[in-house]
Formats: structure tokens, sequence, C-alpha cells
């Protein structure tokens, strides 16, 4: 089993690598989130995917909501940023872990999404250094202790493979209670307004959970988003489980954090959630 245990490439790097301080970072930025209602079931978040100094607080505000909910399994989509490959891959094995311990994978469900379709398999070149799922993690940790996962890295962001994966998921899940997690930064390395109007065109189609237009938009440049793909399956996926709402929880960038505001990266946290089932 050791050898299935996808060992942390992040830890004392984007997050501390001491688990009294990573969980008092957490703790701490759930602190300074207000308290937030969500009037219904909720489904799907989105996150960034930065060091937590600088997106630490704003993915606080995506996993404070879902605080103490008991889910059978979290679905985590991310993006390959190091190796391009067609298709999806799941990590179907073992774990992965961070200084807080490991999450495991829920292995049943991470092979029967991949038996849905020939695009998703497992390829381990795509877990190793990615950093996309990783860093959502001790979140989870800390907000819904030992939940079990499925680690999705989507090699490429086409209308076909969200298309593909969205349903493979649906498919997969059955009447689990899942939480699908999308992560992704937005726009990179523009001036602090260039940014600010650039990202929101994405927050808009998320507030409106319009997973078309935002892949047109995504695809003509009208804005960008490095998970996009995570995001627009997110979406899909949490239309397809019954969500009707979304909400934007947090919307900053690496400016407000320091202070330069003349390349900055931008990072937003979001819900969506069926307002007409129980929480």
């Amino acid at each position: 089993m050791s050898g299935d245990i996808r060992k942390s490439v992040i830890a004392g790097t984007w997050y501390p690598g001491s688990s009294r301080v990573l969980r008092a970072d957490i703790e701490h930025y759930f602190h300074n989130v207000p308290d937030v209602v969500i009037d219904g079931k909720i489904i799907g978040l989105v996150a960034p995917h930065a060091g937590y100094m600088y997106s630490g607080q704003v993915a606080a505000y995506a996993y404070k909501v879902i605080r103490g909910i008991v889910f059978d399994a979290v679905i985590v989509i991310g993006p390959s940023h190091r190796t391009h490959f067609r298709g999806v891959s799941v990590y179907d094995r073992g774990g992965y872990e961070t200084p807080l311990g490991v999450v495991p994978v829920d292995v049943d469900l991470a092979r029967s999404i991949i038996e849905q379709n020939e695009l998703i398999s497992y390829m381990p070149a795509a877990h190793l250094q990615e950093h996309s799922i990783e860093i959502q993690l001790p979140f989870l940790q800390v907000a819904l202790g030992g939940v079990r996962f499925v680690p999705l890295m989507m090699g490429d962001q086409s209308k076909e493979v969200c298309e593909v994966l969205s349903e493979s998921i649906w498919r997969a899940v059955s009447d689990r209670k899942v939480l699908i997690v999308g992560s992704s930064d937005l726009s990179h390395f523009y001036s602090y307004e260039r940014a600010v109007k650039l990202d929101s065109v994405v927050l808009g189609h998320i507030e409106k959970m319009d997973h078309s237009a935002l892949l047109k938009d995504l695809d003509n440049d009208v804005c960008e988003a490095c998970g996009g793909g995570p995001i627009i399956v997110t979406i899909m996926v949490s239309k397809k489980l019954g969500a009707d709402r979304a909400g934007l929880l947090k919307y900053a960038n690496s400016g407000d954090v320091t202070g330069d505001t003349k390349g900055v990266v931008g990072y937003a946290s979001a819900v969506f959630y069926d307002s007409h089932a129980p929480v």
C-alpha cells in the first residue's frame, strides 16, 4: 500500500510542511471568513490553487461553507500544468499524503469513473509533480476530517473532454452524496485593473452557471482560467446532480496580498447548490 501513496511535492513551499502550523494557518483563514449560510444542499465548489500565502484566504471562503457536512466522497478536478495528455487521468489507488495525513482515494468510485469512457484512465506521470489537486487537500482535511476523495487530472480542457468527464462522473456517482471541487486560478500576470476586468467575465458565467458561455469565452481569449475545464465540469456535474443556484463567495488577486499591482493572478471561491433540497 505504501507504494500507492502519492507523497506531497509542495509541503514546505506552497503551504507549511509542519502539520501544526498548517492546521493553525487554515483555522486562521477560516476565522477570518464571515459566517455564510447556504440555503440548500451544497454540491460543488470552485477554489484557487496558488500558494497559501497568496490564495489561502480566498480558498477558505469555499471550504468554510462545507465544514462539518458529511459527504460520501469528494471529487477534486484539477488542470495539468506540467504534463499535456489527451483526456483525463484518475488516481485510482492508495491516497494522497499531506502533513495532516493521508487522504484515501475512493477506489470504487475512481474506477467506476474510469470505466465510463476510454478518454479516462490512470496515467501515473500526470500526478507526480502537479499541485492543483494537492493544494486543496489540507483544506478538505480540516473542514471534513477523514473523507475519501477522487483526484481527476485534466490533460486537456476541450469541449469534448469536459462533456465526457461530466457525464462519466454523473453516471459513476449514482446515489452517493458527493462534493465536486473545481481547482482553478483566474487571469495571470496582468495589471490589477485588467485582471479584475478579465476575471469579472469568468465570475459572471460562474454566477449564472453558464458553462457554455464560459467555454466559448475561454476559447476566444475573452477571459482566462488555467482550470477553466475543471470549473466547467464542476458546473455541469453540479447541475446534473440538482444544483440550481450559484454563489460567488470571494474574489481577490495577488495584488491584494503583496501590494504589487503590475502583474497579478486572480483567485475566486464559489459554491453551487440545490436550493430545493435540505442542507
